[in-house]
């Protein structure tokens, strides 16, 4: 996980995470709905990282943790539509978005092992020669 429910109510409030999940009016935090929301920051995450570095990452970078709990909190936000989204989750919001565009052009490196380059660590097999070619140099030629 990129970050924990502990995580989360670090940023926000109790009562207002109670308010964003609480759906049975329990007067809890419904820990379902906050899994939920961190499986969605890690899907998007999982989503800018994936062919630029190994996934899952093991060792979560601290930005990557930052990042996902402030999509996870936007998340948590975007299920009340009666509730209007504090700007600040907004901006956080977009900022992460862009923190992730960034770190998937290379741009901001997360200083954890790369995927290895396809193209120097593959091998090509095929089981076609010269002889299975339809057209010939020389017929190729004609043209």
């Amino acid at each position: 996980m990129y970050c924990t429910l502990a995580d989360i109510q670090k940023q926000i409030s109790k009562d207002t995470l109670i308010q964003l999940t609480d759906d049975n009016q329990t007067g809890e935090t419904d820990t379902v709905i906050v899994d939920e929301a961190i499986i969605y920051s890690e899907t998007l995450i999982d989503g800018y990282l994936r062919g630029r570095y190994i996934l899952p990452l093991t060792l979560v970078p601290g930005v990557i943790k930052i990042i996902a709990v402030d999509l996870s909190v936007f998340r948590l936000y975007s299920r009340r539509f009666q509730t209007d989204t504090p700007d600040a989750i907004n901006e956080k919001y977009k900022n992460s978005i862009k923190m992730l565009e960034q770190i998937q052009k290379g741009i901001i490196a997360l200083g954890i092992e790369l995927k290895a380059n396809i193209s120097e660590s593959a091998i090509f097999r095929t089981n076609k020669d010269r002889s299975d070619r339809s057209f010939s140099k020389v017929r190729l030629n004609e043209y």
